[in-house]
């Protein structure tokens, strides 16, 4: 059975990608020397901020863009694969079977261009245990090429700069470690929006009939969530609200908690926070990540990060408690952009 040539999207996302210099020089080795006590002392400030148990120390590794690149491509396979196979029984059952080793490779391309477009902007990452890594366990990553790309262009402190990504990948891992059900839950919505993505009869139709009805409106042609949304069932979209809520919980706690502990120990906090946030809205990205659904994460950190200050400014910090008890406790998408709602209901 043929399904998707990821060595075509590793291919096409490592020239994408790009090496830096500064990576082949000794500073990648002081780098990586210094990365695991920089986690370290990062998830502990997380823990006592946030009293979500640390759970064993974190795995720390140094990457560089293709090797970035190949682990999220090794999720994408696991996670993927299995639409894909939906997708290419829905185009024979179309009659459109021909069209299934373009569209591999098609998505193979997309892919690889995505990641390696990322590749270079991404400064760290947290990766949760997959179920078929028991064995490995969960790590955090540190992108060593743009970690000190940024620190030489922005003329910042190295140890101040990877302590404040730290403090954000930290805050991430204690929240899935710290709370028992995350991990599953978020595993579980992942497998719901893969189960989704059934074949669906007329499904071409649908689309082009929603794209009519999209450029006849003052609404952007594609959306928020990009063409995945565009494409996606009413079912999976559905899906779609309920990891954005989540996502958008967990990026505003953790850009709250790295922000307040960095104002707190990092003199110059401040101006990274000011410079990330301002490379979210670059405007030469602004296109591929509508495109892409991109622009769907770019609103979970503002969102996100509004829903848990006004939580905060209402009852207090410890309300925030109330996230943390059950699926059934987070908030919809609907009650981040309305917190008081949350609050009325959950705490």
């Amino acid at each position: 059975m043929s399904g998707v040539p990821w060595p075509l999207a590793a291919k096409v996302a490592r020239r994408i990608a790009g090496t830096n210099p500064l990576y082949e020089s000794y500073h990648r080795a002081v780098l990586a020397e210094q990365a695991v006590d920089v986690v370290a002392r990062a998830e502990q400030l997380v823990a006592e901020e946030t009293g979500l148990p640390p759970g064993p120390p974190a795995s720390v590794t140094v990457v560089d863009r293709p090797a970035w690149v190949d682990q999220n491509l090794r999720f994408f396979e696991k996670v993927i694969e299995p639409a894909q196979q939906s997708v290419g029984a829905g185009l024979v059952g179309e009659g459109l079977g021909s069209l299934k080793p373009i569209a591999n490779r098609a998505l193979a391309a997309e892919t690889g261009a995505l990641l390696g477009f990322l590749s270079r902007k991404v400064l760290g990452q947290y990766e949760l245990v997959l179920p078929s890594d028991e064995d490995t366990g969960d790590m955090v990553y540190l992108v060593g090429p743009n970690v000190l790309e940024l620190e030489r262009e922005h003329q910042f402190r190295p140890a101040e700069f990877r302590m404040w990504i730290a403090l954000h990948e930290c805050a991430h891992r204690l929240q899935f470690v710290g709370v028992p059900w995350l991990r599953d839950y978020f595993l579980d919505l992942v497998t719901e929006l893969v189960a989704s993505a059934k074949p669906e009869p007329g499904r071409w139709g649908r689309v082009i009939d929603e794209l009519r009805q999209a450029a006849a409106s003052p609404e952007p042609l594609i959306g928020e969530q990009g063409i995945f949304g565009l494409l996606a069932t009413p079912t999976q979209r559905e899906v779609i609200d309920r990891v954005q809520a989540l996502m958008s919980v967990l990026e505003g706690h953790g850009h709250v908690v790295m922000d307040r502990l960095g104002s707190r120990i990092l003199v110059s906090s401040k101006r990274m926070s000011d410079l990330i946030k301002q490379r979210r809205k670059d405007p030469r990205t602004a296109a591929l990540f509508r495109i892409t659904g991109l622009e769907m994460k770019m609103r979970q950190y503002a969102e996100g990060e509004k829903f848990i200050l006004r939580v905060e400014e209402r009852a207090g910090w410890g309300a925030l408690d109330a996230l943390w008890v059950s699926p059934e406790s987070l908030p919809t998408l609907a009650e981040i952009r309305d917190p008081d709602s949350w609050l009325q209901r959950a705490a």
